[in-house]
């Protein structure tokens, strides 16, 4: 437990610093899974729109520092593939 008045302040910091991290990442994993559902669908129409959504959900979240950014060429790759699959 934090004693000192800094150390407290950091501990508020954190705590709501992770609640905003992990609001932002359950929104762009949404992005993903509508992207993913219209994948699986074979609708490469809503497919391309949710690819053009989910790309700038992926570059933000890696811009923030909230995912790595290897992590999200990757996905960025993945996704784009499969898109182009369909």
């Amino acid at each position: 437990m934090a004693n000192s008045a800094q150390a407290k302040k950091r501990a508020r910091q954190a705590e709501d610093s992770r609640q905003r991290n992990a609001s932002q990442r359950s929104a762009m994993r949404t992005t993903i899974k509508a992207l993913k559902t219209a994948i699986e669908a074979g609708d490469k129409e809503t497919a391309t729109t949710a690819y053009k959504a989910a790309v700038p959900a992926l570059d933000r979240m890696a811009r923030k520092g909230i995912i790595h950014k290897n992590a999200a060429a990757r996905s960025k790759s993945r996704l784009n593939t499969a898109v182009r699959a369909l």
